[in-house]
């Protein structure tokens, strides 16, 4: 079987290896387990330079078809999208008529573009990984609305599975509830239980972006040690928002319990978990978060807003603590319950029972089925 990926993740290029950010290539290395060929299109960035987060594809049957990127953000990227976009669709419709199963990778605007040209293929088998939030009343922009819209259409869109996280009411028939996964059985041994006493280790995974709320983390973090709670936040990731966090730590004097430590591979995240008591995620909106899931492994307390399926994986507050819009209430119900060593604790086994269902071995499985 030949597999088609259409996919908005950069790429870059190194010898006769191809990389990508590691979450996502981790998977579709997964998915190239299953088939005989791989045809993979996406862009590649424009200074081809390999991150501390980006891995290389495992398949040696691997084909990249690379294609220009593009936006909508300004009339001058607007012109140029509109030279683009033809170019793109032709490169998408001659691999979508080459591969014996199509795979796209949404939202973004290579899987917006996918989508239309998947109409043209009704009997081909496909798949869809939804990896944005589904949550129908979430605010989402149009882009992305279309993209939900066109894939849950069996009318437009045929022959496909919608992989998406979370179990909504009222979807169509091709919606397809679906997981993702970090770490292998062969992890499960090594976490140990967590012992809540002495300093409070609190961590932050994800990009330094706005709509991940960084700054809302250390400001929690900041809150509790003027509560008296000795804590240390350590912040992995990277992005815009890098120096203006800096500035607040350095102009609120909080060196002594806030660390940015920018993009750490995988070992380092692991060793981070295993220390970790808390994992703080104050984002607008999540699809499967995963710096959610891969805590709890570990027995890491998540501090999260109630965005998407969070409140599922968090059993509505049982596997951990759903923030709201009020600040000095969350601040208060978190300093009290950390005095609660014995919640804690149970906390901890919840997060771990729920999420080490969810290993990498099970999560093959499971594309197995879908590929067959």
């Amino acid at each position: 079987m030949n597999l088609g990926v259409f996919t908005l993740v950069e790429h870059s290029i190194k010898g006769e290896k191809l990389y990508g950010y590691a979450p996502y290539v981790n998977e579709i290395n997964l998915w190239s387990n299953n088939v005989d060929d791989i045809i993979i299109v996406g862009n590649v960035k424009v200074d081809n330079i390999i991150s501390a987060i980006d891995i290389a594809y495992t398949s040696d049957k691997l084909m990249f078809v690379a294609i220009p990127s593009f936006n909508v953000t300004s009339l001058k990227n607007v012109l140029k999208a509109i030279f683009v976009i033809p170019k793109i669709v032709i490169s998408i419709f001659k691999v979508m008529n080459r591969v014996d199963h199509i795979h796209l990778r949404c939202p973004g605007n290579i899987g917006l573009l996918a989508c239309f040209v998947q109409m043209f293929f009704p009997s081909k088998p496909k798949t869809a990984k939804y990896a944005g939030n589904w949550d129908p009343n979430a605010k989402q922009p149009i882009t992305y609305k279309l993209q939900k819209w066109l894939l849950s259409n069996t009318f437009l869109t045929k022959n496909m599975q919608v992989l998406v996280y979370g179990d909504w009411p009222n979807q169509s028939k091709n919606i397809k509830p679906f997981f993702t996964a970090s770490f292998s059985e062969t992890e499960v041994k090594n976490v140990q239980p967590k012992e809540f006493s002495g300093p409070l280790n609190m961590v932050f995974l994800g990009s330094l972006v706005e709509g991940k709320q960084p700054l809302e983390a250390i400001k929690i973090a900041e809150a509790l040690s003027q509560k008296g709670v000795h804590v240390q936040l350590d912040l992995y990731g990277d992005g815009p928002q890098r120096k203006r966090l800096q500035q607040y730590i350095i102009e609120n004097k909080l060196e002594s319990i806030v660390s940015l430590k920018g993009n750490q591979p995988k070992e380092v995240i692991k060793e981070a978990l295993n220390r970790a008591h808390f994992s703080i995620l104050p984002s607008k909106s999540e699809g499967w978060p995963k710096a959610i899931a891969e805590a709890m492994f570990f027995g890491v307390i998540p501090i999260a807003t109630p965005v998407s399926c969070v409140p599922n994986m968090l059993d509505s507050g049982k596997r951990g603590i759903l923030l709201t819009n009020d600040f000095t209430a969350d601040i208060n119900k978190l300093s009290a319950l950390i005095q609660d060593k014995t919640t804690l604790n149970k906390m901890s086994k919840a997060a771990v029972t729920w999420s080490q269902q969810y290993t990498l071995e099970r999560f093959e499985a499971e594309i197995a089925k879908i590929l067959q």
